[in-house]
Formats: C-alpha cells, sequence, structure tokens
C-alpha cells in the first residue's frame, strides 16, 4: 500500500540528497530504492542526473543508461538533454541542474542528485564561479600542447593545481588546457572552486557515497563492459554516426564509443577494443574514488550493505526535520 505523501516542505526544509561514488558501484538502484524507502514515509523525491555522458541523447548502452521502462514510475531529470555535437559545459549543467533542483524544492520534492562526474557534481553542491576565457591565452596553451607535449602540461597542472588533476583524464586536451587557463587567468587552482572544504550552495544538504572494495569492483567493471558489447554498443554507435556522433568533441571521446568508432574504422579489432575500454573504465573508476574521497562530508556506505537504504533514509529525514 502506498503512503500518502506529505504536503509541501518548502524550498527552505528541502534538503538536497547526492548520491555519488565510482562507477559501477549501484547508484541508480540505489537512487530507486532510496526513493521508494522516502515514499513510505510520505516524501516525495525525484531524481537528477549528474552523469555526465547521460546527457547526452542516444548514448544509452556505453554510459549505462538506466532504461525508462527500469525507473519504476520515478521521475528522472536531465537525461538526454544534448546532443551528440555539442561540447559538454560543467557551467551550462550547473544552471539546469540548479533550476531543476529549485523548481523540485519549490514543490516541496526532494532532489536526488545521481552520478560519479565529479566535476559536475561539485559544481552543483557547493559555491563555485566559472571564469572566463583569455583567447590569446589558450591559443598559447595550445601550441605549448603542439610543442611541448601532453605530459609537460599535465606535470604543470598536477604542480600547480593537484585537485584538478585528479579530476581531469589528462588524454583530454580541452579540459587539460581549461585547467591551466583558470590558473593563470585567476591566480587560483581551478579546482579549488569545487574542493570540499569549500562553502555549500545550500546548507541543506545530504551526500551519501557508495563504496566497493577494489577487488570486488574491477571485476564487476570488466564484466559490465563485455556486457555492453553483448548489448549492442557498437551497433548502436554505428546508428548514432548519423546523428554526429564523429563529430561531436565530447561524445566522439566517450569511454566506449571511442573504441566502438575504431572498431568501425577499422583501427580496432573487437578484442582490443574491449580490453582498451577496460582498462579506461578502472582508471576512470579510480579517479572517481581519489575525487570524492577528499570531500570529508560524504557519508560512506557500502554497496552491498544490506543496511544502505535504511541508513540513508534516516539521514535525509533527519535533514528534513
Amino acid at each position: 500500500m502506498t503512503a500518502q505523501l506529505a504536503e509541501p516542505l518548502g524550498a527552505s526544509l528541502c534538503p538536497i540528497v547526492a548520491v555519488v561514488g565510482a562507477t559501477g558501484t549501484g547508484k541508480s538502484d540505489f537512487a530507486l530504492d532510496l526513493v521508494e524507502a522516502l515514499a513510505t514515509q510520505g516524501h516525495r523525491a525525484e531524481i537528477i542526473n549528474a552523469d555526465a555522458m547521460q546527457l547526452y541523447q542516444g548514448m544509452d548502452i556505453g554510459t549505462a543508461k538506466l532504461p525508462s521502462d527500469q525507473r519504476r514510475g520515478i521521475p528522472h531529470h536531465l537525461f538526454d538533454v544534448w546532443g551528440l555535437r555539442k561540447e559538454a559545459s560543467v557551467a551550462e549543467y550547473q544552471s539546469l541542474a540548479r533550476a531543476t533542483i529549485g523548481s523540485l524544492q519549490s514543490s516541496g520534492v526532494i532532489p536526488l542528485l545521481v552520478g560519479g562526474s565529479g566535476l559536475y557534481v561539485s559544481s552543483v553542491i557547493y559555491e563555485f564561479e566559472f571564469p572566463g576565457t583569455d583567447p590569446a591565452l589558450r591559443e598559447r596553451l595550445e601550441n605549448r600542447l603542439e610543442v611541448e607535449g601532453r605530459e609537460a602540461l599535465v606535470r604543470e597542472l598536477a604542480e600547480q593545481d593537484p585537485l584538478a588533476a585528479v579530476a581531469i583524464d589528462s588524454r583530454n586536451s580541452r579540459r587539460l588546457i581549461r585547467a591551466l587557463e583558470v590558473v593563470m587567468l585567476t591566480g587560483k587552482p581551478f579546482g579549488a572552486g569545487l574542493d570540499a572544504q569549500r562553502h555549500r550552495w545550500q546548507e541543506n544538504l545530504v551526500v551519501l557515497g557508495l563504496h566497493s572494495e577494489r577487488d570486488a569492483l574491477t571485476p564487476r567493471l570488466d564484466d559490465r563492459v563485455e556486457g555492453m558489447w553483448r548489448q549492442g554498443l557498437v551497433e548502436e554507435a554505428r546508428l548514432l554516426v548519423s546523428e554526429g556522433l564523429r563529430e561531436g568533441v565530447t561524445a566522439s571521446k566517450a569511454i566506449g564509443y571511442h573504441q566502438a568508432l575504431a572498431i568501425l574504422d577499422g583501427a580496432m579489432s573487437e578484442s582490443e577494443a574491449i580490453e582498451n575500454t577496460q582498462a579506461l573504465t578502472r582508471r576512470y573508476a579510480r579517479r572517481q574514488v581519489s575525487w570524492f574521497r577528499r570531500d570529508d562530508s560524504i557519508t560512506w556506505l557500502g554497496s552491498k550493505d544490506d543496511r544502505r537504504v535504511t541508513v540513508a533514509a534516516s539521514l535525509v529525514l533527519s535533514a528534513l526535520a
């Protein structure tokens, strides 16, 4: 029997709840379970996507996007909002997510921000303003990248901004250059604005992290990648080519899709693509763990702990009191 929902709480009382953690730790199912647990206590909650790649239309298999028929009738926001040719923008995501949060809170609905993209999550729940750009400086950095090589810029970023160096894939030249540009423009680390020690955007905040031991997570991630190939990732990529996948600065570089395109181009065999995707997925998970472990406000829950939903619901209900 469904519980009677409480009257709207009002924006000042309704907390933001964030569910974070490495890929493969079960955040999507946990979030659904948490929404249902809160509903039994008379409180509505809805899910807001905080996975950068799940913002893209049609990128379903390779991002492990939860199919609509598996969302248990719970509203999901900010999925499939960007076309494949669009370049990712944390600043734009921040604006979209905060607007969605405000809309839900004004209706007495608890916003549940769910995802493992550290920069995206932190940009929403912590105060952070995005500096402008300097075309001349950007050009100089691009020239340095070409002359000195990526590793020289990676070392410089690690020295000047260790937090950003952890969060940013060192092979992503665009984001590497952007981080260095911000450091040089502002005199402050790009990552400083996203540090867990910074001010919260809203004080009423509950951050829940799902954790799996590496020995358990690694084979799960490898199996997940193989499952994506069985589900038809290469065929999905083939279909998305006509929608602009190849032209997408961000989408074409996404883990799994980049390798699927390489198969279509004859540049990789299937086994090479799977192994490469598995290695990059494991590396990405390590970066996620490093990023979130810096935030001592996160309450960590074991991904296989039978009490994780009960504990999480209790923390959220306490924030509502």
